[in-house]
């Protein structure tokens, strides 16, 4: 299931070291090219909302397999793409169909033992955040050889490969929701509504997720212009520094597991910010950029991990309903966020782009303190 998760979500991230050969190839500017990282990001929160949920209602496996199969036909229009606007609507499609893993995510909590769901969230979580991390470097390399399209097209055959493994190795799930879908969908506002942890976690998800998606989308401009002058190769390369952080993915979840879901977070959130302090003043230096690159992706996976424990510990009948409303969230404040950085690097470069992610580290730390405060004040009022 890891190996599935880090497979099918590194089809999200494959277009960002090719935002720059992308640009050539249509004539039009690096930074309008990076359109298709926040395209793709949008389209992963709305397959997320109205897609995953099903996975309370019909049987997980089937869904799994059909969606696996979806991702494979949105790979390969990609990698026709006679126009921009193609490769944009392949863009939204793509993150469509790649919402699996979060249907893998549920399947798996649902297999496991109570005082071991952290550890295998957190395991599953390496192979996922591996996967994002590593697919950068896979298509910065294989761009610079092949092309930006043979990397659509290796994701293409890896996926249908994979199809074939789902279908034989995945467990049959029996769904626990018996009602409609549209009762389905506005069961997902109820749980917003009555489960505060859910909010809570949630809305850290979303500015920590936002600063993930400014930095790594930026990045890719800032090191192919002066001083550095990478190519999309050597960019790739960074994901590989990434990569090293996802093996604290089950430490964090081993920490959850002992209740510590909630300290977690905070020092999730204390390590983004020190990043984007780091970043600051690393605009020439590559070892400055590598060492925030470490910190930002520990803390990360301290942020999401820890958050979605705890989610998962709640209302085990709606789990895939849950995890819709986390994750939903999560990848549109990722969209958000790759948007905002480059709205940010067109009008005051990456200085603008850090000290914005450092507005956004600031809110999620609010949140984090205003919900401590609220959860304190109703249990002195409960002990009364």
């Amino acid at each position: 299931m890891a190996v599935c998760t880090g497979l099918i979500v590194a089809n999200l991230y494959y277009c960002q070291p090719l935002i720059i050969l992308i640009a050539k190839e249509f004539g039009i500017k690096e930074a309008d090219a990076g359109s298709i990282t926040y395209l793709t990001q949008a389209g992963y929160a709305i397959g997320l909302f109205f897609m995953v949920p099903l996975g309370d209602k019909i049987e997980r496996k089937k869904q799994i397999v059909v969606t696996t199969f979806a991702s494979v036909i949105a790979l390969i229009i990609a990698a026709t793409a006679k126009s921009y606007f193609i490769l944009e609507i392949a863009s939204l499609l793509i993150g469509i169909t790649s919402i699996v893993p979060q249907l893998i995510l549920p399947l798996a909590a649902s297999l496991s033992e109570p005082s071991q769901r952290g550890k295998v969230v957190g395991t599953i979580m390496s192979g996922l955040l591996v996967g994002i991390l590593l697919s950068r470097t896979l298509s910065g390399f294989v761009g610079e050889l092949w092309g930006w399209r043979a990397m659509f097209w290796i994701a293409a055959g890896l996926i249908l490969l994979l199809l074939i493994v789902i279908q034989r190795e995945f467990p049959f799930n029996k769904p626990t929701f018996e009602g409609t879908y549209g009762q389905l969908i506005l069961s997902l506002f109820t749980l917003i509504k009555e489960q505060p942890l859910l909010r809570e976690a949630t809305a850290i998800n979303v500015f920590c997720f936002a600063q993930f998606g400014a930095f790594w989308t930026t990045m890719v401009l800032l090191l192919s212009d002066a001083p550095f002058n990478f190519n999309s190769a050597t960019i790739g390369l960074f994901g590989i520094v990434g990569a090293s952080g996802a093996l604290a993915a089950p430490l964090v979840g081993k920490l959850g597991d002992k209740g510590g879901s909630r300290i977690a977070v905070g020092y999730g959130c204390a390590l983004m910010v020190l990043s984007f302090l780091v970043f600051y003043f690393s605009g020439t230096s590559v070892i400055g950029i590598v060492i925030g690159i470490v910190l930002i992706d520990i803390g990360i996976q301290g942020v999401h991990i820890s958050n979605q424990t705890r989610v998962y510990s709640i209302l085990p009948e709606a789990r895939n309903r849950m995890n819709t409303v986390f994750m939903s969230f999560s990848f549109l404040g990722t969209a958000a966020g790759s948007a905002f950085g480059l709205f940010l690097w067109q009008y005051g470069g990456w200085h603008a782009v850090t000290l914005g992610c450092m507005v956004l580290s600031a809110l999620a730390f609010a949140v984090y303190g205003y919900t401590y405060k609220s959860k304190t004040k109703r249990l002195e009022t409960t002990n009364g």
